[in-house]
């Protein structure tokens, strides 16, 4: 394992953190959860966008008034 990780430059805390987090996952949940991630990112910046453009029109109506 340590030639893995010095391959890979990876730090020794980092490759524990990981074991703890995904060790006992499948690939098939793995690939599942970075979808989700995906998913989760499209519709945040969706979230962003769309208050960003909620903002600017109560700011144009707000300056009619």
């Amino acid at each position: 394992m340590a030639e893995i990780v010095r391959k890979h430059g990876i730090g020794w805390n980092t490759y524990f953190k990981w074991k703890s987090k995904y060790g006992g996952t499948t690939v098939n949940e793995l690939r599942r959860l970075r979808e989700l991630e995906a998913a989760n990112a499209k519709l945040k910046r969706m979230y962003s966008e769309l208050a960003l453009e909620n903002a600017a029109l109560k700011d144009v109506v707000s300056r009619k008034w």
